[in-house]
């Protein structure tokens, strides 16, 4: 039984490692073998204390976690809006916190928030709050040295799927925040589990819930909150990471919208990691991060 028991353990420490360099990284031009090495800048972080970011007369107050970099005094940096998943109904912003602080050492200012969940609050209040978010890091973005051509989307499963669609949609007017004004462009996406087309769920409680209905009784709903039915040349570049055994959120989520990006002309890279399912894709993330990192660095410095 001990022995059996060493194995087990064995086995659990070295599954990680086993998985790490289990992946597949492809672009427009086929699968990625190697990257230039850079080694990464460190940045000393401060921590803001959490601050609300909706303004008073929102249906619910709701708050951001801010991070600052220590980049030099003279320079604007780039910032990152991180949306943590949950089926658009549960979680919170500790899931995105270990990136935010990733993004933060790298230099990028980290706004990690909260959103209005589902059912209570159906589609697509969750923009709307986003929306909200890109105004208010536009507001603070000379007192917090912010780029604001340079504001990326970080996200996963319904954060990735928030993220997106926000990235998709600054031109689809249905979809726009009455009072968010010009402020919702992002100049690219990080994105993994991403439920890119609502569509192709069977009607589950999660998306019903989200929408407000079903696919017969909502079509148009369904279409304005799938984002790859609004990918055009305007879109911002994509950086897409999914476990090729995700049950949650299939694979051809990620594949077919990888190709219509690439078919529209938009800059995409999949980062498919084997092995893993939904869940185990974002627990066992290091790689896909690092990699996804490296796409919005050459994405900011190309703008």
């Amino acid at each position: 039984m001990a022995r059996a028991l060493r194995g087990w353990w064995g086995l659990a420490l070295f599954l990680p490692l086993l998985l790490t360099g289990c992946a597949t990284h492809i672009d427009r031009n086929g699968e990625v073998t190697a990257l230039e090495e850079v080694e990464p800048v460190h940045y000393a972080v401060e921590r803001l204390a959490p601050r609300t970011y909706t303004p008073p007369d929102w249906p619910e107050m709701l708050e951001a976690r801010v991070l600052l970099p220590d980049t030099p005094p003279d320079q604007r940096r780039p910032a990152a809006l991180l949306v943590h998943g949950g089926g658009w109904q549960r979680r919170s912003p500790d899931d995105m916190d270990e990136i935010a602080e990733r993004l933060a050492e790298r230099g990028y200012v980290t706004v990690n928030v909260a959103y209005r969940f589902a059912p209570e609050h159906r589609f697509p209040a969750q923009l709307h709050d986003l929306q909200r978010a890109m105004a208010w890091i536009h507001e603070h973005a000379n007192a917090w040295r912010i780029d604001t051509d340079r504001i990326v989307g970080v996200g996963y499963s319904s954060g990735a799927h928030l993220v997106s669609l926000l990235g998709v949609s600054a031109n689809v007017d249905a979809l726009a925040e009455p009072h968010g004004g010009d402020h919702a462009r992002l100049a690219a996406v990080l994105g993994g589990g991403l439920p890119s087309d609502l569509f192709k769920f069977d009607d589950g409680r999660l998306v019903v819930e989200f929408i407000g209905g079903t696919r017969a009784e909502r079509p148009e709903a369904y279409r304005l909150a799938s984002p790859i039915t609004h990918v055009d040349a305007d879109t911002p570049p994509h950086f897409l990471f999914h476990g090729r055994w995700d049950g949650l959120v299939p694979l051809d989520h990620a594949t077919d919208f990888h190709a219509e990006l690439l078919a529209q002309g938009v800059e995409s890279e999949l980062y498919l990691q084997h092995y893993r399912g939904h869940f185990t894709s974002f627990l066992t993330r290091g790689n896909a991060i690092e990699a996804g990192i490296a796409f919005l660095d050459r994405q900011l410095l190309d703008d």
